[in-house]
């Protein structure tokens, strides 16, 4: 009886410390759509958390429609840019592409949906989302615990924001 009691104890524990992990987004230029797609299903049926805790820019934001809405959360830190899906042309300049963004679109919640639609929809210009306007639409994430493992939380500024563009921007040429 004792060996399946410590058998049982053991997988009760693994379960509970795989629902309970934690998936930290600190800094994340975005990418490949499908790259995203299947990182956040994975994220989504482990039952992990989500704490947005820093920039979360281009396909990173899917994460908000991917992953079940109690399980993901914002700190102050947490900045959203949106913006049309492209593909590169033979020359490696972006081109809009019509049917990925509605496609991006349509993973995203209506409440982040409404927002990007009240500021003219998806451009191949990045929009942003922060601060009281994110915390209407995206959970604050609760308690001390969070904020305090990232340090004292600073809104991010606009040099943060232009040096994670300028990233995204020199990635995407490099096509990481």
């Amino acid at each position: 009886m004792r060996p399946f009691s410590f058998v049982l104890a053991a997988a009760l524990a693994a379960l509970a410390t795989s629902a309970s992990a934690t998936v930290r987004i600190t800094s994340d230029n975005g990418g490949l759509i499908g790259d995203y797609v299947t990182r956040y299903v994975q994220v989504r049926q482990s039952g992990e958390q989500v704490v947005i805790d820093g920039v979360c820019l281009s396909a990173c934001t899917m994460v908000v429609g991917i992953v079940p809405p109690g399980r993901v959360c914002a700190t102050p830190n947490a900045v959203l840019g949106f913006h049309a899906a492209w593909k590169p042309d033979g020359n490696g300049r972006k081109i809009t592409s019509a049917p990925a963004t509605q496609a991006l679109l349509s993973i995203y919640p209506p409440s982040i949906r409404r927002w990007i639609a009240r500021r003219g929809g998806l451009t191949p210009k990045m929009m942003f989302l922060q601060g009281r306007a994110l915390a209407a639409v995206i959970p604050p994430c609760p308690g001390p615990s969070v904020t305090a493992q990232a340090g004292r939380a600073q809104p991010a500024n606009r040099q943060v924001l232009r040096s994670a563009l300028r990233r995204a921007n020199i990635d995407a040429r490099q096509g990481q």
